[in-house]
C-alpha cells in the first residue's frame, strides 16, 4: 500500500508537467496560426480597398442609367395618357349629345 502511496502521486505529477507541456505547445501554436491569419485578413483588406474606386464608378454608372430609364419610361407613360385621354374626351362628347 506504502508504494500506491509513493508511486500515484508520481504519476500524476509526470502526466500532469506532461500536459502542460502539451498545452503550452498547443497555445504557441495557436498564436502562430492566429498571426497568420491576421495577416490574410490585412492582405484581403487591402486588396478589397484598392477595388473600392471601380465599385464607386460601376455604381454612380447604375445609377444614372437608372435615373435615365426612369425618365424615359415617365416620358412614355405620359405620351400614352394623354393620347387614351384624347380619345376618351371624344368618346365622352359623343356619347353626351
Amino acid at each position: 500500500m506504502e508504494t500506491l502511496d509513493v508511486f500515484l502521486p508520481m504519476l500524476l505529477y509526470m502526466f500532469g508537467i506532461i500536459l502542460l507541456i502539451v498545452l503550452i505547445v498547443l497555445g504557441l501554436k495557436l498564436i502562430q496560426m492566429l498571426n497568420k491569419v491576421d495577416r490574410l485578413v490585412d492582405n484581403i483588406e487591402q486588396k478589397v480597398n484598392t477595388l473600392n474606386g471601380a465599385f464607386s464608378l460601376i455604381d454612380k454608372a447604375t445609377d444614372k442609367i437608372a435615373m435615365l430609364s426612369d425618365t424615359l419610361v415617365t416620358a412614355v407613360s405620359k405620351a400614352a395618357h394623354k393620347v387614351f385621354n384624347r380619345k376618351n374626351k371624344k368618346g365622352d362628347e359623343d356619347y353626351y349629345e
